[in-house]
């Protein structure tokens, strides 16, 4: 089992900053299919439940995009 003894650098943060957004809105996706998956005992999901999902996936493909029209900023530094 390999052991890692570093903190990561600045850079590295800079990098995981730079993703959250896409991170987050992939969160939200994700926990808006759990609800859906729960309203299946309660009687199905409601109107609310597929648009909260709909909007969660806006969120991933605006978030996406940004992300891939910003400058890394690996190279930046």
């Amino acid at each position: 089992m390999a052991t890692f003894d570093y903190e990561p650098s600045a850079i590295d943060l800079a990098v995981i900053d730079t993703e959250w957004p896409l991170i987050a809105a992939e969160l939200d996706v994700l926990d808006a299919e759990i609800t859906l998956l729960y309203a299946e005992d309660h009687g199905g999901p409601t109107a609310l439940d597929w648009r909260r999902l709909r909007r969660a996936e806006a969120r991933v493909t605006r978030a996406a995009t940004d992300n891939a029209t910003r400058t890394d900023p690996r190279r930046a530094a």
